[in-house]
């Protein structure tokens, strides 16, 4: 996890001395590899055979492979920077998430007060779109959300907890099913037959960020676990 030391100190200016020798490391890099390359181009042309010089072609072409190396590095070099710039900005759009709700693939719910949030991922236009949603202690289907046709793309979806078929109370309204976990499908249609390119999304929030070079940036959901940005479909 990444953490920013604010106790003042010569740990800071070591730290900030080692960073800036590393850059300097990979320019000295290039230009120490240039160097070599000339030197020895430069020995062979001094201790080339009189009565047999080197082909025009040949000093030609290692030129042009001191060429093609020096670009290589550099471009590896430039190429790194632009690395730890985008992770840079990963990890403050990341940070910007913390306390969000979101949408992650998963097919689980949790009931609270008589409400959930779920959702569906569509890769194509549908006639008809369900979401069948099962009881986990029971095992039992209790209630079908019919949301019609729908466009491609994320459909946030909220539930109210009242099972199918609805049932009165007492006071004239529709019972509630109890708080607790359901689980729950997604059945897309298109042309009356089921299509295989929509998934269910499950309701998370983003409690924490941790970031280091090897693994980049990762969010850490309460119920998901650990994922990454391209892993949030939707921020709600």
């Amino acid at each position: 996890m990444t953490t920013v030391n604010t106790t003042p100190g010569t740990n800071n200016i070591s730290d900030v001395m080692s960073a800036m020798n590393a850059k300097k490391a990979e320019v000295d890099s290039v230009q120490a590899d240039t160097d070599k390359f000339m030197t020895l181009l430069v020995t062979q042309l001094k201790n080339q055979d009189p009565l047999n010089p080197l082909d025009n072609a040949q000093v030609t072409s290692q030129l042009a492979q001191l060429s093609t190396v020096t670009g290589v590095n550099k471009l590896n070099a430039t190429l790194e920077t632009l690395k730890s710039s985008y992770q840079s900005t990963e990890a403050l759009q990341a940070t910007n998430l913390i306390g969000h709700g979101v949408l992650v693939e998963g097919n689980k719910l949790g009931l609270f007060e008589g409400q959930a949030i779920l959702g569906a991922e569509l890769d194509s236009d549908v006639d008809k779109l369900q979401v069948v949603i099962t009881s986990a202690a029971t095992g039992k289907e209790v209630a079908t959300i019919e949301l019609g046709p729908q466009k491609a793309g994320v459909v946030p979806i909220a539930w109210d907890g009242i099972p199918d078929p609805n049932k009165l109370g007492e006071d004239g309204k529709p019972v509630k099913l109890p708080d607790g976990t359901y689980t729950y499908k997604v059945v897309a249609m298109r042309g009356g037959e089921t299509v295989t390119d929509a998934r269910a999304l499950a309701f998370d929030s983003v409690a924490s960020v941790t970031t280091n070079a090897k693994d980049g940036v990762k969010l850490n959901l309460p119920v998901k676990g650990v994922v990454t940005m391209a892993d949030i479909k939707q921020v709600l």
